[in-house]
């Protein structure tokens, strides 16, 4: 299925395999240990730290030192072992075990962080001379966190998603105000959220479709706690709408949906957390432009919202306002969405994508839309 080109994309998800001592792999499928997603492009990291990126390439996001698009997966140049990769829209950012932050790609409003906004065909070092624990790459802005859990962004900020206190954009790393210290930072398309230790979750950014679950209707500048005294394991922050799993596997969402992408069986936003599927026990979400994807307890993947490019992988391109299951049998450790595909783990190392294909961010080495799971070919 061929369509025009979207200029508003994001959405930016880890998956996470739970040991990475040993990946095995099917026929024809690519062994990694994580995977994200972002706009129109894909990553995977290895279990020894070797990224490789496909699909989109026209700014660099693979880093593959090319603006060549790929349609399987391609060594991202540098030779840096990285310990987390993280997609964005245009871009791409990841993180190495000495606390190093580098990113590539698209770089107009300075997501990059190294002071410029010049896009990058390479990693470039992340500027200010911080070491980190955390980095993700959002819709047009970046943000990690330092050893003690405090946050920084750099990028755009016409929305307050860099969360300093003001709307002025940064090309190197901006300190988020408040003296919170975080857990994860998850950048959306114009908002960004954050984890901490307890359970707790702040949100700063645009605030029009309810994504920072505060209630609020006006921008946030600075870390605003999500309304509902509920204490998230996990959080996934997508293009306006925003989802957490707590400990317990009760998943909720709130935000835009417009699509279905809250998974409440209609299209009213909500400007708080709801819950969604109260008859399912999830262990993980992830949050796409505008669907949303979850592992239940068991291994079974669910997809709910958006479906034009068949970014569910229930074999349609029908939109769907609860969760579906997705089709192949598979049982996954994790998901990721990107704006329009979606790809995941299995339990036994093997990795699928599903959905919008244009540039090749399936990795199968074809064009094509894939609505169903389809293995990640070698490179």
């Amino acid at each position: 299925m061929l369509r025009t080109l979207r200029i508003v994309v994001g959405t930016f998800a880890v998956a996470l395999l739970a040991s990475c001592d040993s990946v095995p792999s099917g026929p024809g499928t690519m062994a990694f240990a994580s995977l994200t997603a972002g706009g129109y492009h894909t990553c995977g990291l290895t279990s020894v730290g070797d990224a490789y990126c496909w699909g989109r390439n026209l700014e660099g996001q693979v880093g593959d030192g090319s603006n060549s698009s790929r349609s399987a997966p391609e060594a991202v140049a540098g030779g840096h072992a990285f310990t987390q990769v993280w997609a964005g829209s245009p871009h791409t950012c990841g993180l190495t075990s000495a606390g190093a932050a580098y990113c590539w790609g698209g770089n107009r409003d300075g997501q990059l962080g190294d002071s410029t906004v010049f896009y990058r065909t390479r990693p470039v070092l992340v500027a200010a001379g911080l070491t980190y624990l955390w980095v993700a790459a959002g819709g047009r802005h970046s943000c990690g966190l330092d050893q003690a859990g405090a946050g920084y962004c750099w990028g755009a900020n016409d929305d307050g998603q860099l969360g300093d206190g003001g709307f002025d954009g940064w090309l190197s790393p901006s300190r988020v105000v408040g003296g919170l210290q975080f857990a994860s930072v998850l950048p959306g398309l114009a908002h960004t959220c954050a984890l901490l230790a307890d359970g707790a979750v702040f949100c700063w950014g645009r605030v029009e479709d309810g994504q920072t679950g505060s209630g609020l209707t006006s921008d946030l500048t600075e870390p605003t706690e999500v309304d509902g005294d509920l204490a998230f394991a996990v959080l996934a922050s997508g293009g306006r709408h925003t989802c957490g799993v707590t400990a317990a596997g009760d998943l909720y969402c709130w935000g835009n949906n417009e699509f279905g992408q809250l998974g409440l069986a209609d299209l009213n936003r909500q400007l708080v957390p709801w819950s969604v599927a109260d008859s399912l026990e999830f262990g993980s979400v992830t949050a796409g432009l505008n669907h949303t994807c979850g592992v239940a307890t068991d291994g079974v993947a669910y997809c709910w919202g958006d479906n034009e490019a068949g970014q569910l992988g229930d074999g349609t391109f029908d939109r769907r306002a609860s969760p579906v299951v997705v089709l192949g049998g598979h049982r996954f450790r994790s998901l990721v969405a990107g704006a329009f595909h979606t790809c995941g783990i299995t339990v036994s190392g093997e990795s699928w994508c599903w959905g919008d294909n244009e540039f090749g961010q399936l990795g199968i080495g074809s064009g094509k839309d894939r609505p169903e799971p389809v293995p990640v070919r070698s490179p």
